[in-house]
């Protein structure tokens, strides 16, 4: 038997706790042998708050998921499946599938968090802002382009009577 890494399904929002009460079960039924890893991927995602305040947290890229790491055997599959908060395993006709070692690096990649942080905001491609500082400080604008991969967006601004398409970070914008 080998080491695999299976995906759980979760009710959304009980990730961690999920993982807690398996790691619990695990000690209290003497499965260390057979359950090895669990982990939540996640990110570091940037939000933006009033006033320009970045708050940086980490999100679950895939909420409502688990990955454990584990031999599958009916011991083993009972003791997760029956753990409270788990819905199944992925998998097609009630047979779990374990993920491909290119599936695991994949989806930890996306976690990885040597990546730069992704920034989330509330701005949207056609949202009437105002520059709140720089040079343009007091204009008022229209977002054409939302850049959350850099948390930049581009502001058509009326400059001398000519819409001028401005690069700001979030931070120098708020919604009007």
């Amino acid at each position: 038997m080998t080491k695999k890494w299976y995906v759980l399904h979760t009710y959304s929002g009980y990730e961690n706790k999920v993982k807690q009460d398996l790691e619990h079960r695990i000690e209290s039924m003497g499965l260390e042998e057979k359950v090895f890893d669990i982990e939540i991927p996640t990110e570091k995602v940037t939000d933006i708050k009033e006033g320009g305040r970045r708050v940086t947290t980490d999100k679950k890229v895939f909420p409502g998921y688990v990955l454990v790491r584990m031999i599958l055997d009916d011991q083993s599959w009972s003791v997760v499946r029956h753990t409270p908060g788990v819905t199944g395993f992925v998998g097609s006709a009630g047979k779990p599938s374990a993920l491909t070692r290119d599936e695991y690096h994949r989806i930890m990649k996306k976690a990885d968090s040597d990546i730069r942080p992704k920034t989330s905001s509330n701005l949207e491609i056609g949202m009437s802002v105002k520059v709140t500082n720089g040079p343009l400080a007091d204009f008022d604008g229209t977002i054409s382009e939302v850049m959350t991969d850099t948390g930049r967006v581009k502001v058509l601004v009326s400059i001398f009577g000519r819409e001028t398409s401005v690069d700001l970070s979030f931070d120098q914008v708020s919604k009007l």
